[in-house]
């Protein structure tokens, strides 16, 4: 839902289709141009809304976190009106940024109090859902492996790499938000691409190819197939699971590599196969598992034809927020 701001002397109450602006009671020219600065900022934050989020995911992996920063951008937009600027998009762009860099700095050792692996907030839909919204909000699907690969990177280095590579901020704007000058944040930009390059896996652009390979795994997985799970799986197939903080003792492990690794755990798939679900897991083929005591959210990726990545998220705290009836 859209946040409910109250700002000092005024309040604002946004939605995806009405706005209402109060503004205490002055001069009558004043009021009404203040209003209607007002209703035109309120209006042009919610037409951009979509996109910070956007931005807000690919800068800290959570969905949740992303609305958090988005809200935070409508209260300094609130607070501060940047006046005549005439790029207001580019303008929160760079709010959001600033806002996902500190708080990626404040988060730095999160990670390291993991037992598992840390995996993304995922953008989860049923195959036979007819109305996509969380994947229509996001504008377009970023895949887990690739935000994997983002929050091994440094926050300079990710904040850089994702305004200018993903959405096109010139480097003179992105130089103030990380303290460089623009040459240096170019190289920080760089450096990150280098390792999205080298370690993100480019999926298969055919969402068809992608199920394909999973319904094979997921055939052999059930008949105990073992030289079928080494044919559909990449020799470099990673395996992880991340159950949160709290994680009980069989999704408090470390990443599997290999085939043959990933295949003998994939032998334990027919314990819970009756409790499966098809799922869009961002934007690709994926699992929603319904267990009696934790549900599961289970991602592919898929490159030439074979799986590369099998991303297992099973935090309560990043499946609360799906609607999965």
């Amino acid at each position: 839902m859209p946040p409910n701001v109250t700002g000092e002397g005024r309040s604002a109450t946004m939605s995806h289709e009405t706005y209402q602006i109060r503004v205490p009671s002055h001069d009558d020219s004043a009021r009404d141009d203040d209003a209607t600065r007002r209703d035109w900022l309120a209006e042009e934050f919610e037409r951009h809304r979509g996109h910070l989020r956007a931005v807000g995911y690919r800068m800290l992996g959570s969905v949740s976190e992303a609305d958090d920063a988005v809200q935070e951008a409508w209260l300094r937009l609130d607070r501060s009106d940047p006046g005549g600027t005439d790029d207001l998009r580019g303008w929160l762009t760079v709010v959001v940024g600033r806002i996902c860099l500190d708080a990626l700095r404040k988060r730095k050792s999160r990670n390291e109090q993991l037992a598992g692996s840390w995996l993304p907030e995922p953008i989860v839909r049923l195959a036979n859902d007819a109305e996509p919204e969380r994947d229509a909000v996001m504008a377009d699907s970023v895949g887990l492996a690739l935000l994997v690969v983002l929050e091994s990177l440094t926050p300079a280095d990710r904040l850089s790499f994702v305004l200018h590579d993903v959405f096109g901020v010139p480097f003179e704007e992105i130089a103030p938000v990380v303290e460089r000058s623009p040459a240096a944040a170019r190289q920080l930009a760089s450096r990150a691409r280098r390792r999205v390059r080298a370690q993100a896996p480019e999926p298969d652009a055919d969402l068809a190819v992608q199920r394909r390979a999973v319904d094979a795994f997921l055939a052999a997985a059930r008949d105990g197939d073992f030289e079928g799970l080494l044919r559909v799986l990449d020799p470099d197939v990673v395996l992880r699971v991340d159950g949160g903080p709290n994680a009980p003792r069989q999704f408090a492990r470390p990443p599997l590599v290999g085939a043959e690794a990933v295949a003998r755990a994939a032998r334990g798939y027919p314990a819970f196969a009756g409790h499966v679900e098809p799922a869009i897991v961002n934007g690709a083929p994926g699992l929603f598992v319904r267990l009696p005591a934790r549900s599961l959210v289970t991602a592919f990726t898929v490159a030439n034809g074979r799986i590369v990545a099998i991303d297992i998220i099973a935090d309560p705290d990043k499946l609360r927020g799906l609607d999965l009836g």
